[in-house]
């Protein structure tokens, strides 16, 4: 055992912890609309739901009201934020912003190495279109924006969206298997890829600013109509 290999020895992926385990089922939940918007989080209903201690669900909510999936009242206590337009006008001008730049950045500095990678991403997203489960969709998008931050040289960006990730995954969820499309959004995201493999700056940025303002405005009509 004194001779072992540090790549043995290596955890390569902690395991998680309860508390972590029950801020993304809480976060999925939300996410894929089990929870809906305005929806009181009860924390003994709760703990039966995913068997963990209440001391374990308070820190989850915390991490979640963090990242505006959830809102603390003083009186009723913790339920799901209620998604706003005027929140997710925001979120939309700041990811056309910054996601055209890096797009463009991206395919500006993106060499044969990081075709590859970039190509993998798109393949898995490509696949997670054709399955019926909403979560591997959201997660293959997320996976694909993250490569393209990373490959684009901004990480910092990325950890700015990081922030807001799970705001965007609530508008994603409403609005990536949307009908109600010129495009459809599995070939808006080609485009967006086409344009960085072919090293085309103008074009990817193009790509990225056409596929959020569809998505802004399907976003719209979805919450004006459910207000």
């Amino acid at each position: 055992m004194e001779n072992a290999a540090p790549s043995l020895l290596k955890i390569e992926s902690p395991p998680q912890t309860l508390r972590e385990m029950a801020t993304d089922r809480l976060r999925t939940a939300i996410i894929g609309g089990h929870f809906t918007s305005g929806t009181r989080l009860i924390e003994r209903t709760l703990c039966d739901q995913l068997g963990v201690s209440r001391s374990i669900i308070r820190e989850a909510i915390r991490y979640l009201e963090a990242e505006g999936l959830v809102e603390v009242e003083p009186r009723s206590g913790p339920r799901v934020a209620t998604l706003s337009w005027e929140h997710a006008r925001q979120i939309y001008d700041l990811r056309r912003l910054l996601e055209a730049k890096v797009a463009a950045d991206c395919a500006e500095k993106i060499d044969d190495a990081g075709k590859a990678v970039l190509s993998k991403a798109f393949q898995s997203l490509e696949a997670a279109y054709s399955t019926p489960d909403g979560w591997t969709l959201i997660s293959a998008t997320s996976r694909f924006y993250e490569v393209i931050f990373l490959l684009s040289g901004n990480d910092v960006c990325w950890e700015v969206v990081q922030r807001l990730n799970g705001r965007i995954s609530r508008l994603r969820a409403m609005t990536l298997t949307s009908k109600d499309r010129a495009v459809s959004g599995a070939t808006r995201m080609a485009r967006i890829a086409t344009a960085i493999l072919a090293n085309d700056p103008e074009a990817a940025a193009r790509a990225v600013r056409d596929h959020i303002d569809e998505a802004a405005a399907i976003a719209i009509r979805l919450l004006q109509r459910d207000a």
